[in-house]
């Protein structure tokens, strides 16, 4: 922060990205304020104030920003669910508010205390800014949406070349799985992930055989739309349970499904995101998530400062994660 004064009244600067209209890139703003006219100083008992030290451009983030999904709120918006920060006291934190009236590309943001995490010892603040929304999907999906998972559970995950679907390779072993099957289009990005076994989209989609998977105990969707109702349709009964778990929809919003599949089959479909986990599921989950992150591999990361974020925004990077620091 930079702080200016006059003779009247202490005048300080902050800037933040913002989004004017849905659908456009967020402009870097510079926002004055005085001393009479800046929000109070947070409650030390249920909020915190950070210094942002870094933030990840996550799909929920370009999704919000866009006006097109269901937690987005209203205009001027500012982007951002979480992110790494410091504390007034220099300690390093992760910090996520997915219900504020404010986000995250700021300097500063002020947040509810139970949603601050310390970093553990040897965590990279840029690593974990990237990482733990994506990875937060699978994680979620399996330790509170999955249930009574056998020892050793198979797990399919659909869209499995996507940032999140990257990381729930790892991750889905870390909580347990025996088997992990990755279904994507792209054949040498298959290959290149530590999968059991793989099963290439074809096109047209209908044409993808799924009949070599057997029986899985979880699905874990990135993708819906046609693939996954090509898939949904080609699960054989039988008598062991399959649960399927929505996450995310890359390729559609809408599936049609006959009933006889739900009916034929010990099928069990579920969602997992916001709304479907409360918050304080999620706080309950943090610290281990967080700690399994430092451990993981790193992936792509390309870092931009926040006052570039009109250019990075449209910028394509592959499977790179970007993240934005002051």
């Amino acid at each position: 922060m930079i702080a200016t004064t006059d003779a009247q009244d202490e005048r300080k600067t902050t800037h933040v990205a913002r989004v004017e209209q849905w659908g456009q890139a967020p402009r870097y703003t510079t926002v004055e304020t005085t001393k009479s006219s800046e929000p109070p100083e947070p409650d030390d008992h249920d909020q915190v104030r950070l210094k942002v030290s870094a933030t990840a451009i996550h799909s929920l983030v370009r999704l919000r920003a866009s006006g097109t999904h269901y937690s987005a709120k209203t205009l001027p918006h500012v982007p951002g669910v979480d992110g790494v920060g410091t504390t007034l006291e220099g300690h390093g934190a992760y910090f996520f508010d997915f219900h504020g009236s404010s986000g995250t590309f700021g300097d500063v943001v002020t947040v509810p205390k139970t949603n601050v995490f310390p970093l553990p010892p040897g965590a990279d603040p840029i690593q974990i800014a990237a990482l733990v929304n994506p990875g937060m999907s699978s994680w979620l999906a399996l330790r509170k949406r999955a249930f009574r998972l056998p020892p050793d559970f198979s797990v399919l995950i659909l869209g499995a070349t996507s940032t999140s679907g990257r990381l729930a390779i790892p991750i889905s072993r870390a909580l347990g799985a025996g088997r992990v099957i990755g279904c994507a289009r792209n054949p040498d990005a298959l290959s290149e992930l530590e999968l059991d076994s793989t099963v290439v989209l074809q096109d047209p989609v209908t044409s993808t055989d799924f009949s070599c998977l057997g029986h899985v105990d979880v699905i874990l969707d990135y993708l819906y739309g046609p693939p996954t109702e090509h898939l949904l349709h080609s699960i054989k009964p039988t008598t062991k349970l399959t649960q399927y778990i929505n996450i995310g929809g890359l390729a559609g919003a809408k599936i049609s499904l006959q009933s006889k599949v739900v009916r034929s089959s010990k099928l069990v479909m579920l969602g997992s995101g916001i709304g479907s986990c409360s918050d304080e599921e999620i706080r309950e989950e943090m610290p281990d998530l967080i700690k399994a992150l430092v451990s993981l591999p790193v992936p792509k990361i390309q870092v931009f400062r926040l006052s570039e974020i009109e250019t990075v925004w449209g910028r394509k990077v592959g499977d790179a994660r970007i993240v934005m620091v002051p």
